[in-house]
């Protein structure tokens, strides 16, 4: 017994260590948000030094963080709304209906999700630049819905609906429900856990993204959070960390709330995609 509590206890520490590991970074930003700029590079404490809660309020008049702020909610709203909607129809006509040329079609879709998106960057940006959408955020909303994570996410509705049993299609078919009524009435309820973790995913992609953004935008208006995190400079051009730090807690602080409360979902979805 006192082998198995030493065990136990050493365990424990363990856990305590590594979880400062990750936690001090996150905490270090948050202390020197409340810091001035010049603090910010002095000796690291566990609490701010200056309190400056007006960091918070500056970050909103030095650019219009505000409007960067709800681009950024306006892009992964509807990004992760389209994604969930294609990638359920495409991952449940994979699963269900066959058709010449259907898993050729499906190792395509996998192809997706090993192309990075540095490959297809400026072929993208020409076509949207040809289509009018250039400095917009059209083609923002667009990439997470038909990029590598909406692959992801029909391969996730696709590995969820080849374990539904047949037999509620059958019974579905006797009711007169068509293929899509089938699809929208008795497939995509019974997928709600596949639903709240792509949403998840497809929600975080869309609200860290960086480089899709630099490219596809060029007034200050249309950018997004990971732009506008790093446009707070002073007269000279120098970062102004402290307030870097301020608005980097804003942004995160959303996306961290929502992650705890679901991350079971997603460490299930990830186990389940794999193993069914």
């Amino acid at each position: 017994m006192k082998a198995k509590a030493l065990n136990r206890a050493a365990q424990i520490l363990m856990l305590i260590v590594v979880a400062a590991l990750f936690v001090y970074p996150f905490w270090w930003m948050l202390v020197n948000s409340l810091n001035t700029a010049a603090q910010v590079f002095g000796k690291p404490t566990l609490l701010p030094r200056a309190w400056l809660w007006s960091n918070y309020v500056e970050i909103f008049k030095v650019q219009p963080f505000a409007r960067h702020l709800m681009n950024s909610i306006i892009v992964a709203l509807i990004g992760t709304v389209g994604n969930i909607l294609v990638s359920a129809l495409s991952g449940y006509g994979f699963a269900r209906l066959r058709f010449p040329g259907s898993n050729v079609l499906f190792i395509l879709l996998l192809t997706a999700l090993m192309m990075p998106i540095e490959v297809i960057i400026v072929p993208l940006f020409f076509q949207m630049l040809q289509w009018g959408f250039s400095d917009s955020l059209v083609p923002l909303v667009f990439i997470p819905i038909f990029g590598a994570q909406g692959a992801f996410s029909a391969f996730m509705f696709r590995q969820f609906f080849v374990t539904v049993p047949l037999e509620l299609e059958e019974a579905a078919k006797l009711d007169g429900l068509s293929a899509f009524g089938t699809f929208w009435h008795i497939m995509l309820p019974i997928a709600k856990p596949v639903i709240a973790s792509g949403a998840i995913l497809a929600f975080l992609a869309a609200w860290n993204t960086y480089l899709e953004p630099l490219v596809f935008t060029s007034s200050i208006e249309n950018f997004t959070l990971p732009l506008s995190l790093n446009n707070f400079n002073d007269s000279y051009g120098e970062p102004q960390w402290n307030l870097q730090m301020a608005a980097t807690t804003v942004s995160v602080l959303p996306i961290m709330i929502v992650y705890l409360f679901f991350q079971e979902k997603v460490t299930d979805a990830m186990v389940n995609s794999g193993l069914k």
